[in-house]
């Protein structure tokens, strides 16, 4: 998909040049939003997000700095943007469901595989069923609401509502942090065979189409969809297994120490 066009080389500038112009270094970057859902029309934008770390000293002050880096779109097609290690390990307290998203995206431009593999060992303790399908629950009763009561609908607002009625209904079944690919949780959750049909049907209308492609409602998900709203019920999902900061604590002064050690050493070689 990616490596079929002229992005992939683009986007691996572009994380080299923000390295080098905000003097961080990267240590996890994806793709996220549609692209990584698997949902992505013909015209649809890029949406690059990273994970960044500064030098020790940066830290070392009572002031509060800027933890994000956000780039303007460009040339319509993709923009950029990343958070501070320091508030990526803030929000994962908080079992934030876009940050564990973007550590299963499908699509990853630049990691140190051991920072990600210790980052998604620490997701599965901090991770809370009953925080992320009030999350996801509220993403899909806002979709609906606003765009899927009408008798024609655009096919991205279908999309917007089913996947987070998915992810909530994964994590009803207890299995755990929730993918970020959509085919995983259709394919693992839909059961009916003319509801599957019709999901398979309305994927392939979206990648061949453009974003704002619209249609008659679809009668078998639009039911699906009002049954599984109505009977939702995130308060009966168990807290976090873990709120601990002294954990994350310790990542982050391990993190950096790391990559302390492996600056001084690359300026001894030079």
């Amino acid at each position: 998909m990616l490596k079929e066009n002229n992005m992939l080389p683009k986007i691996k500038t572009k994380i080299k040049e923000i390295e080098k112009n905000e003097k961080v270094k990267i240590l996890y970057a994806c793709e996220s939003g549609s692209r990584a859902w698997g949902f992505e029309s013909q015209n649809s934008d890029y949406d690059v997000r990273f994970i960044y770390l500064r030098k020790t000293e940066w830290y070392l002050t009572i002031q509060d700095k800027r933890d994000v880096i956000e780039y303007p779109i460009e040339d319509d097609l993709y923009d950029v943007s990343g958070w501070d290690l320091t508030k990526a390990l803030k929000l994962l307290r908080k079992s934030n469901p876009p940050l564990m998203e973007w550590f299963q995206s499908p699509i990853v431009y630049q990691e140190n595989k051991s920072f990600t593999s210790a980052f998604r060992k620490l997701m599965k303790d901090y991770f809370s069923p009953i925080g992320c399908m009030y999350h996801y629950l509220k993403m899909a009763q806002n979709n609906y609401r606003a765009y899927l009561r009408k008798e024609r609908v655009q096919y991205k607002k279908y999309l917007y509502a089913l996947r987070p009625v998915l992810a909530c209904l994964w994590i009803e079944k207890g299995l755990g942090v929730v993918p970020t690919e959509f085919k995983i949780l259709y394919k693992r959750l839909i059961k009916d065979k003319t509801l599957k049909k019709d999901i398979l049907r309305l994927l392939e209308i979206k990648r061949k189409g453009m974003e704002k492609d619209s249609g008659p409602r679809i009668p078998s998900i639009s039911n699906f969809l009002d049954r599984e709203l109505e009977r939702l019920d995130p308060s009966r999902q168990k807290p976090a297994e873990s709120r601990d900061v002294e954990r994350l604590d310790r990542f982050f002064k391990k993190t950096l120490s790391f990559e302390s050690r492996k600056y001084r050493l690359f300026k001894m070689s030079r």
